[in-house]
């Protein structure tokens, strides 16, 4: 399968630029996941990838290739968009083959193709079904089989679950993770819900204001976040953060502010007393704070609950702590009254900490 990669790519509409110098090289076989918030420019690196957008500045290159000067019929890509985009006038196999059709490619290889990539995506018995009978997912699996018909190169995938409800999208995300591996092509994902980013991609690219703030495995995104935003995007319920100052006492060194006081350990420590500023942010997930009422007070937070949201196994608690806001992931079988106070143990290890004025890690 071709590389792909993005040479310092700018896009202007006239005199507002809304992407500044994207530098990304995907590697061979790679499903890579442009995530970040609407207007970030994720959809915008994509549709100047299929050639829908001219490049205002930089190039793109496909195996050393430039290909930014060629139409998207030339570059050797298929791509599956967020409304589906099928005929209504043409059944699911009149669908799946309208590309091979188009290049008169001969009947018994079409057949052959249209046979394969329905099985692979689960259409086989519905290939004479209009889209009109066809349910979302089974209409977005059509989408998906038309572009893997046409046996590309590269995949693009333009936010393909956002208009599928929340079961069907769960369901689809594992379909689309099964067929990533059975397809082995190259393959670039937009979406907004970090959730589809962090179940489906080898790599994810998380971009914010047209600039990307950091990129790697979901593993490296989420436990070693390069900045405040990136900590703050990845995860569900989101990162906690709690402004503070480093205080050093007898060698020790704690993070104190408004209703709480942390003890950091070991590299934490370490980058703390080193930070030329005393002002800093103390982040912590949800699911490192553990209810503990035995928790020595400089290694906890003491929390006033305010909210608690029962979603099954868990419960998702809304705390305060002194003026700042605080999320809990907690056993929903552990006793919960709204407006006490409880002691949660923090896990040193979850501990992360941001510079107050640029908000990059520690």
């Amino acid at each position: 399968m071709p590389t792909i990669h993005l040479d310092k790519l700018i896009k202007r509409y006239g005199d507002v630029q809304v992407l500044h110098g994207i530098e990304l090289e995907m590697a061979d076989n790679e499903f890579t996941v442009l995530v970040g918030p609407s207007g970030c420019g994720k959809s915008t690196t994509l549709r100047m990838v299929a050639g829908l957008e001219d490049v205002s500045e930089g190039e793109i290159y496909v195996d050393g290739k430039p290909v930014s000067h060629l139409e998207p019929k030339d570059r050797d890509l298929a791509m599956v968009f967020q409304d589906y985009a099928l005929y209504p006038h043409m059944n699911v196999a009149q669908n799946i083959s309208f590309a091979l059709r188009l290049a008169k490619r001969p009947k018994p290889e079409i057949d052959a193709k249209v046979r394969e990539v329905a099985d692979m995506v689960g259409l086989t018995e519905f290939l004479h079904r209009k889209p009109g009978a066809l349910s979302g997912g089974q209409r977005q699996r059509v989408a998906m089989a038309r572009a893997l018909a046409k046996d590309s190169g590269i995949f693009l995938f333009d936010e393909p679950l956002s208009n599928l409800d929340a079961k069907l999208r769960g369901q689809m995300r594992a379909e689309l993770a099964v067929m990533s591996q059975r397809v082995q092509k190259n393959m670039l994902y937009v979406t907004h819900d970090q959730i589809e980013a962090m179940t489906l991609a080898d790599r994810i690219v998380v971009m914010h204001g047209g600039y990307i703030q950091q990129q790697g495995t979901p593993e490296e995104l989420f436990k070693r976040p390069i900045n405040k935003f990136v900590a703050g995007f990845l995860g569900s319920p989101p990162m906690n953060f709690l402004n503070g100052q480093i205080d050093e006492r007898s060698g020790a060194i704690y993070v104190v502010g408004d209703g709480f006081e942390v003890e950091l350990e070991g590299a934490k420590a370490d980058a703390a007393r080193q930070h030329s500023s005393k002002n800093i942010i103390l982040g912590v997930r949800p699911s490192d704070l553990r209810f503990d009422a035995d928790a020595p007070a400089n290694k906890s937070l003491s929390l006033n609950v305010m909210v608690s949201e029962y979603v099954g196994a868990q419960s998702v608690l809304l705390c305060k702590c002194g003026s700042a806001e605080v999320m809990v992931e907690l056993n929903s079988e552990t006793p919960v009254a709204l407006g006490q106070t409880l002691t949660f143990a923090v896990n040193p290890n979850g501990v992360h900490l941001f510079d107050q004025d640029n908000e990059t890690a520690l």
